[in-house]
């Protein structure tokens, strides 16, 4: 029996207990069925589809948790394109059929996760609430009175009701963290450039951020380091270079009394004053610090000419389309013509004066921890008064992306009210997975559980996750070794070689037949005894095992090989059918000594 929250630890104990994908996809496509909110999706993945791709992933990779995200489900926004499903933007008019999948959502399915489907969104990222959509207004989880918030509404009610493992979201002023909140999940906005935004249908190109929406920190760092990576596709993608932060007494920013502002909600301001107590438990200082900079940086995302370049995104459409945006949208989009290329100049002046105004406040703080929202709304108030008590969910968020911070939003509590909110840690640009082992110690000093489950207890596994340097291991046996033409796969991003050794001795090796340049084969047959074939051991990112295991040609694959220990790694992997007229080379030992002997 799955448990409501499906995060990484628990589906993965399933997987290794007999759970198959295809199981799974019979689980989702149940809760799908059983949801009571019928306006996160846009578009789901038609049940074969699903059934398709368990099925397919069961032939690629056919060991249980062979790949980082093996058969696990994940919903996604839709402004991010995913291939065979339509993009619309929650725009029907603006739809249209993209022939390939955004460079993230890529990478996860190469990872082994499954899409089961195109989550709803306030129209073109234009929104922290979640009510602007022709697909309907998703509602919080916990109360149906309540807005989910947004723009990733959907795919953070996806995630807090059971549906999916995590879902994907853009931020560009809070989008990836207020909806996280407000369902009592965890939301990973990664430092502007890290995630590639290739595929993505852009709010404010240069701000914008792929987001994660998960359980655990831990399975949403793990998530987010398979979709990270350069990408000279995007012109704003950048190469990390990681900060780091203290591994104890961090000193933690909060608000001082001045720039506190909760616009009457008392549930939420006790919610803060209790995370504040709670990183003081942690061995945290606490440090008040002057928000003013950052408060008046938040505003011109929205009172500044940023809002052109939401207008830029869309230009050609809404001269053609205007009537078929939600009027608020449209609204603050045609807000644009209001502002010229000299605002444009005006408007990065004043950003980095403030700017400067903000380093001055770093020098005293290691991390800041704000509010991740001051107050939420019901549908109905939301709706009577939308561009107002929508500014009001950004007051804490809209700065972060405009001067290039980490942030990772985490659960910190319930008001008596049932409703969740909670605080988000910023850090320097590139400290993503240096905030990480604070944030996971406050979620689970929260005792909030996952999303709509609040009694769940946090899985161990999610500490490892974020402990652990996040590398896979992986052997291989052919053109990737040391000094073969291929090697540059692993070493370009980083990979580290563990050891060289040899297989268990019932494996075989064959040269591929009609393969430019010669491929192995690698089989094992039980019974066989050999005296084990020559491999290597490496360590990767799981951002380059995803991209590794995405070129692997048929009939290769990944499975588990056995080593000459006793001991199991991927690796791969031969289908049978292949070695048909094939060239065995067990007795050389290896795949170099067949170079060799060719030479």
């Amino acid at each position: 029996m799955l448990p409501l929250m499906l995060d990484l630890a628990a589906l993965k104990a399933a997987y290794a207990s007999g759970l198959t994908p295809l199981d799974l996809v019979e689980e989702v496509i149940a809760r799908r069925k059983a949801s009571h909110d019928p306006a996160i999706f846009i578009t789901e993945t038609p049940d074969e589809d699903l059934r398709s791709a368990a099925k397919a992933l069961m032939q690629r990779a056919p060991e249980p948790n062979s790949l980082p995200l093996w058969g696990v489900p994940f919903a996604v926004k839709d402004n991010i394109n995913v291939a065979g499903l339509p993009t619309t933007a929650a725009c029907p008019a603006f739809a249209y059929q993209p022939d390939k999948d955004a460079t993230v959502v890529a990478r996860l399915k190469a990872a082994g996760a499954i899409v089961i489907g195109k989550t709803n969104l306030d129209q073109f990222a234009t929104g922290l609430n979640g009510t602007r959509s022709p697909y309907g207004a998703p509602r919080s989880v916990f109360n149906r009175d309540y807005v989910s918030g947004g723009s990733s509404s959907g795919s953070a009610v996806a995630v807090g009701a059971g549906l999916a493992s995590f879902a994907l979201g853009t931020d560009t002023a809070g989008s990836g963290r207020v909806p996280a909140a407000f369902n009592n999940l965890v939301g990973i906005k990664p430092t502007p450039g890290l995630v590639p935004n290739v595929g993505v249908v852009p709010a404010c190109r240069s701000v914008d951020v792929v987001t994660v929406f998960a359980a655990t920190v831990g399975d949403g760092v793990a998530i987010r380091k398979v979709m990270d990576g350069y990408d000279a596709a995007d012109p704003y993608s950048r190469k990390a270079v990681p900060a780091s932060l203290p591994g104890s007494g961090l000193r933690i920013g909060v608000l001082d009394g001045a720039e506190r502002e909760f616009f009457g909600n008392t549930e939420v301001e006790a919610l803060y004053e209790a995370a504040i107590e709670r990183a003081k438990s942690l061995g945290a200082t606490i440090v008040p610090f002057d928000y003013a900079p950052f408060r008046q940086a938040a505003e011109l995302l929205y009172n500044g000419p940023w809002v052109a370049e939401r207008l830029a995104a869309v230009k050609d459409f809404i001269a053609t389309n205007a009537d078929d945006f939600d009027p608020t949208v449209r609204t603050i989009i045609e807000g644009a013509k209001a502002y010229d290329a000299v605002a444009a100049f005006e408007g990065q002046y004043r950003l980095g004066h403030l700017r400067q105004k903000a380093i001055a406040e770093w020098e005293k703080l290691d991390v800041l921890m704000l509010p991740t929202s001051p107050t939420t709304y019901t549908v109905e108030a939301m709706l009577s008064d939308p561009i107002v008590k929508n500014s009001h969910f950004g007051r804490y968020t809209n700065f972060a992306n405009l001067f290039g911070y980490a942030a990772i939003a985490v659960p910190g509590g319930f008001g008596s009210d049932g409703l969740p909110n909670g605080v988000t840690f910023f850090g320097p640009s590139f400290s993503d997975d240096a905030l990480a082992p604070f944030a996971d110690a406050m979620h689970r000093a929260a005792q909030s559980g996952m999303g709509k489950d609040r009694s769940a207890t946090l899985p161990q596994a999610s500490t490892v996750a974020v402990a652990d340097e996040g590398l896979v291991t992986i052997m291989v046996v052919g053109a990737h070794l040391t000094g073969m033409p291929l090697n540059h796969e692993l070493t370009g991003p980083g990979g580290k070689l563990v050891k060289t050794c040899r297989t268990a001795g019932d494996y075989r090796l064959y040269v591929l037949p009609n393969t430019t340049p010669p491929k192995p084969g690698l089989i094992r047959e039980p019974g066989f005894v050999g005296k084990g074939l020559e491999v290597e051991v490496w360590k990767v990112t799981p951002a380059a095992f995803g991209r590794f295991v995405q070129n692997i040609p048929a009939p290769l694959g990944i499975g588990k090989v056995t080593l000459d220990d006793g001991t199991q790694v991927s690796g791969f992997l031969c289908e049978p059918y292949a070695l048909q007229g094939a060239q065995e080379i067990t007795e050389l030992g290896g795949w170099r000594a067949y170079i060799a002997s060719r030479r």
